[in-house]
């Protein structure tokens, strides 16, 4: 088992009517490893909005017949999902689309809100019909709210921004302008660019706005707003600087890619300092350093720099398997399908092995295992984590800690469990070294929170209590 992230957005906006469907495609490429279950992409054709989302990889859903049937327009906004709130089902794909009194808008969103089922519980005592059990509908229905008594769409979403917390970075579509906007955490990244012809992007990740041919500006800063129009970029700061920044440092371990930039630190030395640190903390003999494929690698590398064991590739990931891979014998270990060992690099070796993390345990079980297979003498575990021991509430997959080995488990019981010789975690005093500031959320390692603890937070809250109300109807 893997940590998830919610998802990967993205916005364009040209001089001219352009292929906008194909700069979305690029820049959803580009953000495929944030959301793998849908995706989705909504056209402004001269204030008509013209969308197509389905469940699947961005490959699998946007056909070049698909695409060919999006028209071309001068905005255009995106979106790739990884649910950590709501079912896998058609009904969650997003951009929504809402169309109200002032207008139109479709919202992509990136994050969770901490108060995301009192702020539903709010809407629904007021007449509010929800039609999907994602926190983005929830943004939506805030925002159109305020945009009924606004004067403008930037000025609803900076009054929604008073009401919601949380993790939430949006990319806004009107029928005139592009929105994009961070939470005052600046919880999840969120950056802007432009292409040599002048079109603007917006991306979670720097990495889409190079797919989609743009140069880099700058990230979009905690708490503000940026309005981009025919006329050039606003940018409102009303909201900035209202709380202490807390960027997960889980996009730096794990989620986001090595090539990209987020709030000017990169990714890729950020994992080699982690790979560092954890040579200093938990040292030892070895022959080789191997990272388990491919938030690992870095990490790999870094351990290998800083302790003078050479690093070699002993994991080999299958490229080809991706979230359509079904195994035909429900048993089959797809650890074994999807990670090949090298048997030249491992065999009669003692190795450190890199990972990202260890949640339940499983994974890095089989993985030690087909090492121990392929003839490794001695397998020291190293992770650039600590272990989780809280749940997350902004975005991150760990809605409960029943599932979470650490909870349960000591260091010393994990390495037995796994079949390690010796396991070390990243310590948590170590995290600042990634991105050499503190101003990052860790709440998921020690269970400090930036934002008051919700009561609701299981994944499937809003299914759970839709079917609640439906015992209530039907005992």
């Amino acid at each position: 088992m893997k940590i998830h992230e919610e998802c990967g957005v993205f916005g364009v906006m040209t001089k001219e009517p352009a292929d906008v469907a194909a700069l979305c495609y690029y820049g959803l490429y580009a953000l495929q490893h944030r959301g793998q279950e849908s995706c989705g992409i909504v056209v402004n054709e001269d204030g008509i909005f013209h969308s197509h989302k389905d469940l699947g990889l961005v490959s699998e859903v946007f056909t070049s017949d698909v695409l060919s049937r999006l028209p071309k327009g001068r905005i255009a906004v995106a979106h790739a999902r990884y649910g950590t709130t709501g079912a896998t089902n058609r009904r969650n794909c997003q951009p929504i689309e809402v169309n109200h009194q002032k207008g139109h808008m479709a919202i992509a969103h990136n994050g969770n809100l901490s108060n995301a089922a009192a702020l539903r519980s709010e809407l629904e005592l007021s007449g509010a019909i929800f039609h999907t059990t994602s926190d983005t509908e929830t943004i939506a229905y805030i925002i159109t709210r305020e945009r009924l008594r606004a004067p403008s769409i930037e000025e609803a979403v900076s009054r929604a921004m008073n009401t919601l917390d949380g993790a939430y970075s949006l990319v806004i579509m009107s029928p005139q302008k592009l929105i994009c906007a961070r939470d005052p955490y600046g919880f999840r990244p969120l950056c802007y660019g432009q292409t040599a012809d002048g079109s603007y992007v917006v991306a979670s990740e720097s990495c889409a706005l190079d797919a989609a041919g743009a140069c880099f500006i700058r990230n979009v800063e905690p708490g503000e707003i940026l309005v981009f129009t025919s006329g050039g970029i606003l940018s409102r700061r009303e909201h900035c600087c209202s709380r202490e920044s807390r960027i997960c440092i889980f996009e730096y371990i794990y989620f986001a890619r090595p090539d990209s930039v987020i709030d000017g630190v990169s990714v890729h030395a950020a994992r080699q300092r982690a790979g560092a640190a954890l040579s200093q903390t938990h040292p030892v003999s070895a022959d080789v350093v191997v990272g388990v494929p491919d938030s690992g690698l870095d990490a790999a590398i870094g351990y290998s720099q800083a302790s003078g064991i050479p690093y070699g590739i002993g994991l080999i990931k299958n490229k080809y398997i991706g979230r359509t891979f079904i195994a035909p014998d429900a048993r089959a270990d797809q650890v074994r399908i999807k990670l090949a060992p090298i048997r030249e690099t491992v065999e009669g070796k003692r190795i450190v092995l890199i990972d990202d993390s260890i949640v339940r345990g499983t994974t890095c079980e089989r993985i030690v295992r087909l090492l121990r297979e392929a003839g490794a003498k001695e397998i020291h575990m190293r992770v650039t984590a600590p272990p989780f021991l809280f749940p997350c509430y902004y975005g991150t997959d760990i809605d409960s800690q029943e599932n979470l080995i650490a909870c349960r488990h000591s260091v010393s019981e994990i390495c037995h469990m796994i079949g390690a010789d010796s396991l070390g975690y990243l310590p948590v005093l170590k995290l600042q070294c990634l991105t050499g500031h503190t101003h990052f959320c860790s709440a998921c390692f020690c269970g400090e929170y930036p934002t008051p603890v919700p009561k609701a937070n299981s994944k499937r809250r809003f299914e759970q209590r839709l079917s609640e109300r439906s015992e209530c109807l039907h005992p």
